[in-house]
This record gives C-alpha cells, sequence and structure tokens, in this order.
C-alpha cells in the first residue's frame, strides 16, 4: 500500500529519519501516547515531550510506503499497531535523501551538524520568526565558548520567511555561526513545544538552547485577504444562480480579483471522468478546494458553488483555506426540496424519482444541511439580486468589499 501522509506527519516523519527524534525509530501507538499525555515519557518510561503519530486509512497493515505531495517515496513504514481511529504505530526506513524544496543546500541532519562541530559545544537557536536581541545570543555564545547554530523551525507557509530571517541574524553574529532549518512542526501547548524544541536542539549538540520569540502576527484588512465565498444547496437551488450574480457584481465593481468555480464547469473540465459515486463527489469537492485555496492563498476571491452535501468534507474545505491564512464563508442557499423540485429546469429530479439517476442528493442520497453557515438564503420568495445582495451585504459587513 501507498500513503500520503498530512503536512505535519510529513515534517515528523523527516525528523525521525534523520536523528532528531531520537530514541524515537518511528511513530507512536495508542500506549504511548497515553504515556505522553499523563507522564511525559513513552510507556517504557523513556522521557518523551510530546505525541508523534501518523494515522492511515482502514485495512492498511503490513507495510506501508509513505509518499511525499508529488507521489515520490520517501520511506516504507512497518505497521505494528492500526486502531479503530486510524492511529498506526511502527518503525520508519528511510528510502532516500528527502527533497527539501527551498534552502535545501542549507538542510544536514544532526550527525553531519556535530560532525562539523567537531567537539566544539553549541549554543543552538530554535525560531519561528526574527530574533528580537542578537547581542544576547552572541553574549551568551561568548560565555560558552560556543558555535551558534540557528535552527529556523521551517514548518508550513512561514518556513522560508524564519530561515530568510536566520540568514540576515547570521550576517550580524560571530562568524562562523550555522544555520541549519528544520521542519518542526509546532505543538499546541507552548510547554510542550518548548521541550519539543530543547529536545531537538540536544540533538544537533546544543550545550545550550535559546528559544527565539513566536512572532506577532498582525492579519492584514480583511479586503487584502484571501476569501473564499462557498455556496452550498440542492440542485435547483439557485446557488449557482447567485453566485453568478456575486461574480458579475464583483467584477463591477473590480476592487477584487475573482476566480469562479461553478460545480457544472467544474465537471466537465477539473473533474472530467468522475462518476457521482460518494468517494467521487467527495473528490470534486476536494479538487474544488484546493484550487480555491490556492487562489485565496495569493489574495483572491474565489467562489464556488457545488452541491456539496456531505458535512465533513465541507469542513476539509475550509481547512484546507483557513491554513493558507485565507477567509472561508459558506453559504447555504437552503430552498427546500419541494421548491428545487418544483422548478426542475434540468429534469434530473424526476429522472430520479423514475430511478434513472442513482444516488441523487435529496432523493436517493442524503443532503446534510451545515449547522456552520455563515449566511443562510432561501430563494423560494427572494429575487436573484435581492439574494445576491444579501450575499454582497455579507461581504461589505466583513471588510472583504469596499
Amino acid at each position: 500500500m501507498e500513503w500520503t501522509p498530512e503536512p505535519r506527519e510529513l515534517a515528523d516523519l523527516e525528523l525521525l529519519l534523520s536523528g532528531a527524534f531520537q530514541p524515537l525509530t518511528g511513530f507512536l501507538g495508542h500506549d504511548d501516547v497515553h504515556a505522553v499525555h499523563e507522564r511525559g515519557t513513552l510507556a517504557d518510561g523513556t522521557p518523551w515531550p510530546a505525541p508523534v503519530t501518523l494515522h492511515l486509512p482502514e485495512g492498511a497493515g503490513g507495510e506501508v510506503t509513505l509518499l511525499d505531495p508529488e507521489g515520490v517515496p520517501l520511506a516504507t513504514l512497518t505497521v505494528t499497531e492500526h486502531g479503530p481511529d486510524g492511529l498506526a504505530a511502527g518503525p520508519v526506513k528511510g528510502l532516500g535523501a528527502p527533497e527539501h524544496g527551498p534552502f535545501a543546500r542549507l538542510h544536514r541532519t544532526p550527525a553531519q551538524v556535530r560532525d562539523e562541530l567537531g567537539g566544539r559545544p553549541a549554543l543552538a537557536v530554535t525560531m519561528r520568526g526574527p530574533l528580537d536581541d542578537l547581542d544576547e545570543v552572541a553574549a551568551t555564545a561568548k560565555e560558552l565558548d560556543a558555535v551558534i547554530v540557528l535552527l529556523p523551525l521551517s514548518y508550513g507557509e512561514d518556513g522560508p520567511g524564519v530561515v530568510r530571517a536566520a540568514l540576515r541574524a547570521r550576517d550580524r553574529l560571530p562568524a562562523g555561526t550555522l544555520v541549519v532549518p528544520v521542519p518542526l512542526a509546532p505543538r499546541e501547548e507552548p510547554e510542550i513545544d518548548l521541550e519539543l524544541r530543547e529536545h531537538v536542539a540536544s540533538a544537533y549538540g546544543a550545550a545550550e538552547h535559546l528559544a527565539g520569540p513566536e512572532p506577532v502576527r498582525i492579519p492584514g484588512p480583511p479586503h487584502r485577504r484571501g476569501l473564499v465565498v462557498f455556496f452550498t444547496g440542492l440542485s435547483g437551488s439557485g446557488k449557482s444562480t447567485i453566485a453568478r450574480g456575486l461574480r458579475d457584481a464583483l467584477l463591477e465593481l473590480g476592487t477584487r480579483t475573482v476566480t469562479y468555480l461553478d460545480g457544472d464547469v467544474v465537471r466537465r473540465l477539473l473533474s472530467k471522468g468522475l462518476s457521482f459515486s460518494k468517494e467521487d463527489r467527495d473528490l470534486n469537492i476536494r479538487r474544488i478546494g484546493f484550487v480555491a485555496a490556492e487562489a485565496a492563498r495569493h489574495g483572491g476571491l474565489a467562489i464556488c458553488a457545488p452541491i456539496a452535501p456531505y458535512a465533513a468534507t465541507r469542513a476539509e474545505v475550509r481547512e484546507m483555506v483557513e491554513s493558507v491564512g485565507a477567509d472561508f464563508l459558506l453559504v447555504h442557499v437552503a430552498t427546500p426540496l419541494e421548491e428545487c423540485e418544483r422548478r426542475d429546469r434540468k429534469g434530473l429530479y424526476a429522472k430520479a424519482r423514475a430511478g434513472l439517476i442513482p444516488e441523487f442528493t435529496g432523493i436517493s442520497d442524503p443532503y446534510e444541511e451545515p449547522d456552520d453557515a455563515e449566511l443562510v438564503v432561501d430563494t423560494t420568495h427572494v429575487s436573484v439580486e435581492a439574494a445576491v445582495e444579501r450575499v454582497l451585504g455579507t461581504l461589505r459587513a466583513g471588510g472583504w468589499v469596499r
């Protein structure tokens, strides 16, 4: 079996393979995770600060090849435990040098850095943003007679920026300062995150560790942030019509770059060849979400209008969008089934009632109504113009459109 882990899991995999997570040699199972939460140790009593876990789909077992997002094999996992919640444990074995992306030339394993130090003591500084006191770093290194090793924690979209901040700091610190990017994903609890940073610093040969300050994030004004307006509703509810009206209104205003992803258009192009099974419908929505998130990542405004009947898949799209620093606005076009069927402009409901279209949303397949929609519109007694104005008014009120 082949499997592509989530980004956080891929980052932990790289640290397992590099030796930065020693004594761990693989992903943890339930007993170890429970012990870490309860006592800060593994099940055998070995001190360890944070869970390092991987989830696999149901039925996975034996030897699993772990791939990067482009399908390149990174490692094999020998599954020793696979719980009902998907948590998989077992040792990992690398299949070659990892592809590091930006600043690949700076990456070294802990063993390589320790060799480069040649037995000299090191002051390791872990960074998630710029350092605010280089004088303290230099003074501490002088007191310890230590080489400074800057470890920019290069996980995620901010990673390249953190590495650039480390390179700028290096130019103002004593000669011989090293910069080694480490893809350590942040943990939610600050104390646990600090313990894990200290463990990684020790793996890179640190005699002393300084944790750089957390970056202060001031979000830009809403009208400059990426936004995905995601319409969901039954076939015939009016969502595509409202979405097109919103697109036209925004283009007339001319204040935002607009990407329009209608469900039917996407089906003919991006998702051509997919069926209407639950699996393929989910895949279709994920594809729409991916494209919308990429548009929003760069400050654009994307409008999507699929049926998107399943709550879990809509939540995945919301996560995709918010994970790139953009905003997500879910609009439920809540026109009742009876009204949608009365309109039936495409004749789809009649065919579904006759059994000619299997797994048709609202007839032979469920529509899971959102409980997290930012706006609900019923077009039974509302004109298209009024519905568009309601959505546009929400965008204005949120500051996304001026």
